[in-house]
Parts: C-alpha cells; structure tokens; sequence
C-alpha cells in the first residue's frame, strides 16, 4: 500500500471513529435529555395547578368548581403554535386530582373518578412526602408508547402543612417524540458534513505532504543518476529540514567527486605541453642554431598558450557544470544577442580573413536566461567556425523558429567532421586538429556550450552540411 493512501486512511479512521463515537453519545443522550426537560417543565406546572386547585378541592367542588372550567377551557383552546417546525393546536397534558386516600376526585379526561391511584408511584411517594413521578404505558400491555405522570402536593388553604389531596399531570412522550427524532436527525446530518470534511481535509493534508515527500523522491533519484537538479523547497518542518541535509550531502558528495575527476582530466592533459615544454628548455640549454632556437622558444609559448587557454575554459566549464539550476534568469533578445556577438568577433574575423553572414532574427525574438553565458555558448560556437574555415571563407549565422523551439545554426565551409568523431565531440578534453597548423584546442569549449543548453533546458548539436562544412546548432525555448 502506498505511504499517501496510508497516511489518508488512518487520518480518515482516527476522525471518522472519534466523529462516530460522539455522535452515537449525542444521539443516544437525546431523548433522555429532552424527557428530562420535559419532566422539569412538568413539576413547575403541576405545583402551579396544585395551589390553583387547593381552594376548590378545600370546599368539595374540585369535579365542578372554578378551576375544573378553567382546565377544561384550557384544553379546549385551539393554541395555532409552531414549534421548530411542528404544529402545535391543543393543550396535550391530563390533570388528575386524587384525595389525600389517593381516591381520583377529579379527571380532566373523566375517564377514572373514583379509582384508587394510592399505589401509583406519583401519588404513593407524594401523600409521603416525597417527589412523585412515574412513566407507565399510555396504552396496558404496549410499551412502546408511554406517558409520563408528574404530582404535585395540594395543601389545605387554611393549613399549610395539612396534605389535603395530590394533583397529578400526565403528558404523553408521543408530543415531543417529533422533536426528539429531528435532533437526533440533525445530528446525525451535522456528522455526516462532519466526516466529510474531515476526509477532505485529510486528503489535502495527505496530497500536500505527499507532493513534497515526491519531489524529494525525484531530487534523491535524479542525484542518484547523476542528473543536476534544483534544490528541493527548503521550509522550516521537518520535511525542509530533510530537503537541506540532501543538498548539502549531494554538494559535499558531488564536490568530491568532482574534483577528484577534475583533477585527473588537467593532470593527463597538463603532461603534454608539460613535456614539450620541459624538451624545449632542455634543448636550449645547449649551444644551438638562432633559427632553432626561435623555433623551440615559440613552442614554449604555444604551449604555454595551450595552458593558459584549457586552465581558463576548464573553470569556466566547472562553473556552469557545479549549477544545477541557472542562478539568473531573464529576457533576452535574440537580435540583440547576435549584434553583439558579431561585433566581439569582428577582430577575429578580419585577422583570420572570414566574412561573416548574419541573417537578422525576426523582431520581438526572445529567450529567458542568463545573456552572459549565452553570449559564451555562441562565442565557442564561432570560435570553432573560425579555426576550421579556410582562408577568404564564409560564416553563417541563422535563426529558425519551430514551434516554441527556437534554433540558432553557426555553419563553416571547412572540411567537417570525421564520422568517427561525431559521437565524441562533447566530451571533455577532446578536440580535433586545425586545418593548416594542425594544433589542438583544450577541447572544451563544446562541452560549455552543452552545460550552458542544459542550463536554459535547450541542447546543442554538431553535423556536417549536405553542402560542405559543419553546423552548430544551439535549441533554446522561446520566452
């Protein structure tokens, strides 16, 4: 299983369980609550009733008296209430009045005068002096509906402390059932977008941190292989953290190794020069012809040129191949670009006798990079036209667009290039002879041009011309 689909699955258990355990408790404490409200609300009425109905009970005419036509007109109301939605027309409770015997003496209902309630919970703990309540079934032998009887003690007026009777009101549970099952719906409605956004929630969270833990991935893999990577976003947790600790062990790591090569590829190609350097001062230290002597003098020079030149590219080329990433970035006109490579290269071209043709870019042409080391790319690329094209030649410039691709073409009429050569042409510290002199270069000055097309996510080729000559072609993305 996948580590995104694990963090997301055990987000989602952890919120959903607890989310189901509080809702099971909300709803389930309910009904409960709501008949202990009810049961509250009960009390206050009853003992309200119980002091309404001492006078009558009192004088004997509780069944007939004032306060029976005052609960009879009360439940003849027509009330036209809406409570939370539900309608409400009549008054739904049943007022009870037993003596101080428990013998019933007045119903509200008529339905049980004259019956003996002694032993009914409400009536029984009431003439003891106690809370009386109870629930009993509003229908005997169904105990799926009930209803729930509150007393009330009724005192003498006269005699405050004499108990002359117990007034009983009864409401059935069925009147606010409604009520009961629309809290626990809505609940049960409220948990539901609950746990819903508590799985979207975790899949954002699993999505964002599986979004960076990948790019990570990708950072390790690439340094793996050896490809150059940005650094991965570096924040302040923990994820950050790891991000810093890679890229400070891939530089320490990739440093190493890196100068170790370096260090091998100048040596092999330091010994060359070094040693036609090291013959030449040998020879003239003997007695010598003038003519030799100037000649193994300009070798010395040669080579020492030779040096100077591979130390000089060899640090250029270090610099752009340590970059991962291009360290400025910014619009670059194409025409612009070429102007002022044709005007660099203008003194070169006159001492080597070369005609320079330039094909004007279409206006408005434009990269996204550092201009520098474009305007370097290009410079190798001449410089090499200009080494392998004869004498009184020509050099051609041309821009093509294809697509979001643009192409940058430096063709020479020189001899081309060896098949054999083709393939290794972009490899550090291997150059070809020069027509007529027959020296080398440092061999990387095309390896730049590779690192610096890499840089701006480009690349560069080099073939031979149907028509003679070989072509350099640098592909940049237009801006």
């Amino acid at each position: 299983m996948r580590l995104g689909l694990r963090l997301f699955l055990g987000f989602f258990l952890i919120v959903g369980l607890a989310a189901f355990f509080v809702m099971r408790v909300f709803v389930a404490e309910v009904k409960p609550g709501v008949r202990q409200a009810i049961e509250s609300t009960l009390v206050d009425t009853a003992n309200v009733l119980a002091e309404m109905a001492a006078q009558d009970l009192a004088a004997g005419r509780i069944a007939d008296g004032a306060f029976a036509a005052e609960v009879q007109a009360a439940q003849a109301r027509r009330l036209g209430a809406h409570v939370w939605r539900f309608p409400k027309d009549s008054v739904d409770f049943r007022v009870t009045v037993t003596d101080a015997q428990g013998i019933v003496v007045f119903d509200s209902e008529g339905r049980d005068l004259g019956r003996d309630n002694s032993r009914w919970n409400d009536v029984y703990r009431t003439l003891r002096g106690e809370y009386g309540a109870r629930s009993s079934p509003e229908r005997p032998g169904d105990d799926s509906e009930t209803v729930m009887h509150v007393a009330a003690p009724i005192y003498a007026p006269d005699d405050p402390e004499r108990l002359i009777g117990v007034l009983t009101v009864a409401q059935p549970n069925r009147a606010y059932e409604p009520f009961i099952v629309a809290s626990q719906r809505q609940i049960l409605r409220q948990g539901a977008w609950l746990i819903g956004l508590s799985a979207l929630i975790g899949l954002a969270v699993t999505f964002w941190l599986m979004w960076r833990i990948n790019r990570l991935t990708r950072y390790a893999q690439a340094v793996s292989a050896g490809t150059p990577a940005p650094p991965p976003p570096q924040g302040r947790d923990q994820i950050g953290q790891l991000g810093r600790a890679l890229e400070a062990m891939r530089t320490k790591l990739e440093g190493k190794a890196y100068v170790e090569q370096y260090v091998q590829s100048l040596t092999h190609e330091m010994k060359s020069p070094l040693a036609a350097i090291r013959g030449a001062a040998e020879l003239l230290q003997e007695p010598l012809p003038e003519a030799e002597r100037q000649r193994f003098t300009r070798s010395i020079q040669d080579q020492e040129q030779r040096l100077t030149e591979t130390i000089d590219k060899l640090l250029a080329l270090a610099e752009v191949e340590q970059h991962g990433w291009l360290q400025k970035r910014e619009r670059v006109d194409v025409g612009s670009l070429l102007a002022q490579l044709s005007a660099q290269a203008a003194p070169r071209l006159q001492a080597a006798g070369l005609r320079l043709s330039l094909t004007p870019p279409p206006s408005a042409l434009a990269v996204q990079g550092d201009p520098y080391l474009l305007r370097q790319a290009l410079s190798n690329l001449l410089d090499n036209a200009i080494a392998f094209s004869p004498q009184g030649g020509e050099i051609g410039i041309d821009v093509q667009v294809a697509g979001d691709q643009l192409t940058i073409a430096v063709r020479d009429h020189g001899p081309g290039v060896p098949d054999y050569a083709l393939e290794r042409v972009f490899e550090r510290f291997y150059s070809l002879a020069r027509p007529g002199s027959g020296q080398r270069s440092s061999g990387l000055g095309l390896p730049f041009v590779r690192e610096v097309a890499r840089l701006h996510g480009g690349s560069v080729a080099l073939r031979n011309h149907p028509e003679g000559g070989a072509q350099a072609e640098l592909q940049l993305p237009l801006a």
